[in-house]
């Protein structure tokens, strides 16, 4: 039976290296929209991004964002904030980091913008929505609402991973992930994942786990791989991802996605 729902992530996993998405990734979506399934683009990513990236593909269904904490109906133009962080939650986060991750700096994504505090270097290619502020203060009285706390740490550029294990330890109350960026972590309110807002995104269209096949490269995509009836790592994803997904598919650069799209709606 083809799945009703095909979840995916982008960077990484629908998207080739730059944010290119292909002219045969493109006709593979055509064809689940054809086959009368729906497309769900389920990112870390802020709304603003599944525009710019897959607008053109006609993905205008709905969206789920920054890593569950958005949900963003793109044929409408809408997005609504499901599961912010509160401020300070935040802030408390950003006392911890500070004792585990020294030299750690913070931005906050709204869902419309993202406030980089002072140190945050991290660059967000093609964001006309960064907004830089002048002390830690600032950012958390400029912030309307908080989607993500991103932790910026400089010294663990290269080893990212060791980085989310301590952060993940040290804040065991809230949801610490990343999506593959250098030394770039992410923290999201206490049960906000993927995972989480898609499940709520089907159960309202009456679609179950068992209809969604899903596919995803990073360790904040385990959550929702794990959920779906059917999983697909990419073959250049994160090892704890292909070591944790049985179905394999190839590399971002190869079409992947559009491989096993194919075979289930050509």
């Amino acid at each position: 039976m083809r799945p009703e729902v095909v979840a995916v992530d982008l960077d990484g996993t629908l998207l080739g290296t730059g944010g290119v998405l292909s002219a045969r990734t493109v006709a593979a979506l055509r064809l689940v929209r054809a086959g009368g399934a729906r497309v769900v683009v389920v990112t870390a990513r802020p709304p603003r991004f599944v525009d710019r990236l897959v607008g053109h593909a006609g993905v205008d269904g709905v969206s789920v964002c920054a890593n569950g904490a958005v949900v963003y109906d793109r044929a409408a133009g809408v997005h609504e904030v499901v599961g912010p962080l509160p401020v300070a939650v935040a802030r408390r986060c950003a006392e911890v980091v500070d004792a585990v991750l020294p030299g750690a700096a913070f931005a906050v994504e709204t869902g419309r913008r993202v406030l980089c505090g002072p140190g945050f270097r991290r660059l967000f290619r093609g964001d006309p929505q960064r907004v830089d502020v002048g002390s830690r203060e600032e950012l958390w009285a400029a912030a309307e609402s908080v989607v993500k706390l991103l932790v910026w740490s400089p010294a663990h550029e290269d080893a990212v991973d060791v980085a989310w294990e301590v952060l993940s330890a040290a804040l065991p109350l809230v949801e610490c992930t990343h999506s593959g960026g250098r030394g770039l972590l992410e923290v999201s309110a206490a049960g906000v994942t993927k995972a989480a807002t898609l499940a709520a995104v089907c159960a309202g269209w009456g679609v179950d786990a068992g209809r969604v096949v899903a596919f995803g490269d990073m360790p904040n995509d385990l959550p929702m791989l794990a959920w779906a009836g059917t999983a697909y790592a990419v073959a250049n994803a994160h090892p704890r991802v292909l070591a944790q997904v049985a179905r394999h598919t190839a590399g971002n650069d190869d079409d992947g996605v559009a491989l096993v799209l194919e075979r289930l709606y050509g």
